[in-house]
């Protein structure tokens, strides 16, 4: 069963030895989110959690799971020499991949390391547990498709599942929101992000779905993809959406919430 979810961001500004004090400090919002959201995390207690990375190996047409028995990873590209090992769970791992096949959707198996997508959520959440992991990438394709990945995750990891299941959506809005931003600066990239967390607010996925793809591209977003999966996971459950944090300090929009 779903007993937990939310989507988070990824900055390497918030992990100590990364960033200095001074980014540290700017990031206060997502911290405080984030510790807000390890302590929900540690109540609902899950067995595993899957989460879904963009930074995880892309394939166009394909989404991949990662199938390394042994998940591991570090923070080396940051020059910070602090690595990390979690359990995979592989079972679920492999029934996503052979509901996939029969649902006729692109999935593969394959063992990656885990990267800052993954690393930078789960350093803040499981600070005190320890469950099993499912590291899912997206793909490429329709956002159509993310949706019935989503659905096919769910029919395993669900109602009927008697493990207690976490899911992440790690991703952020746009990278364009100031001069000197990672993208370069465009106007966009602040009324794209209203409008995500509008959208989620209403509960009106269609909208996010069917955004132009000139502007998606305009504001050089990581997130829609991640998102669309997590809801297409949580479509049969009750959930609301709770906005925790937003803010932008360094030109990318790092949006904190939880579902369920």
């Amino acid at each position: 069963m779903i007993v937990f979810a939310a989507i988070v961001p990824h900055p390497p500004e918030s992990i100590p030895g990364i960033g200095a004090i001074k980014d540290i400090e700017k990031v206060k919002k997502t911290l405080t989110a984030f510790e807000q959201l390890r302590v929900d995390l540690e109540r609902a207690a899950p067995d595993t959690i899957v989460i879904i990375s963009p930074h995880s190996e892309l394939q166009p047409y394909s989404f991949v799971i990662n199938s390394s028995p042994k998940l591991v990873g570090s923070f080396a590209d940051f020059g910070l020499a602090k690595s990390f090992e979690y359990k995979n769970d592989t079972e679920i791992a492999n029934r996503i991949r052979q509901n996939c096949r029969i649902d006729d959707i692109s999935a593969h198996l394959h063992q990656n390391p885990l990267d800052y997508g993954t690393l930078i959520p789960l350093y803040h959440l499981t600070k005190n547990i320890d469950p099993k992991i499912v590291h899912l990438s997206f793909s490429l394709m329709s956002y159509q498709q993310h949706f019935r990945y989503g659905q096919i995750i769910e029919s395993i990891v669900g109602k009927k599942n008697s493990k207690r299941i976490a899911i992440i959506a790690s991703g952020e809005l746009s990278h364009r929101l100031m001069l000197g931003a990672p993208a370069g600066f465009s106007p966009e990239g602040e009324i794209f992000d209203r409008a995500i967390i509008h959208h989620l607010g209403e509960n009106n996925l269609l909208s996010i779905m069917n955004m132009h793809k000139e502007v998606v591209e305009e504001v050089a977003e990581c997130g829609i993809r991640s998102i669309v999966i997590l809801m297409g996971a949580i479509h049969e459950e009750k959930y609301a959406f709770k906005l925790l944090s937003y803010e932008g300090p360094f030109g990318i929009g790092y949006l904190t919430a939880r579902l369920v």
